[in-house]
């Protein structure tokens, strides 16, 4: 054994990131909701089984909001050595990449309207993987910006080609 410690990443999220997944599934929870609420209101009032679906259905879409993206935060690790980038992500099924530094491509910033909204910025490392890129979610914005800026100057330092 060449004596490697395989330990969780070390870091998380950006705890604003739990703002920003929650407000996430609202906005696509309640508008819907209130569509197929209007719909039924219009065209199925007073049918008890199509009233009790939409009640169950209410409650699928709305138990979650709170409990998962406080979940999705705690579980999910990201770290980055002078050899490598390593994330930790999922819930049920997990899955644990390391990229090293010499297989990186590019390093991309990424910021929507939300994120902007909240100050927290992703950072996705594309690789020579056929898995594909690694994303780190839900930084600071700064953070963001000086983990790209150090990830660039990291890999032009290393040798390799990266294929």
């Amino acid at each position: 054994m060449n004596g490697v410690n395989l330990r969780p990443p070390r870091h998380q999220a950006d705890p604003r990131v739990v703002i920003w997944w929650t407000v996430q599934s609202l906005l696509f929870a309640v508008p819907l909701l209130a569509v197929l609420t209007t719909l039924h209101l219009i065209f199925t009032s007073g049918v008890i089984w199509l009233t009790a679906g939409l009640v169950v259905l209410a409650l699928i879409l709305l138990i979650p909001i709170p409990i998962v993206p406080r979940m999705h935060y705690r579980l999910n690790r990201w770290e980055v050595t002078d050899e490598a980038v390593y994330t930790k992500t999922g819930w049920i099924f997990q899955e644990w990449r390391i990229a090293p530094m010499s297989r990186i491509q590019t390093v991309d910033t990424a910021q929507g309207p939300l994120q902007r909204r909240y100050g927290i910025s992703d950072v996705t490392v594309t690789t020579a993987s056929t898995a594909g890129a690694l994303r780190i979610v839900g930084l600071d914005q700064e953070l963001a910006a000086e983990l790209t800026r150090r990830l660039t100057e990291i890999t032009q330092a290393t040798p390799g080609d990266a294929t």
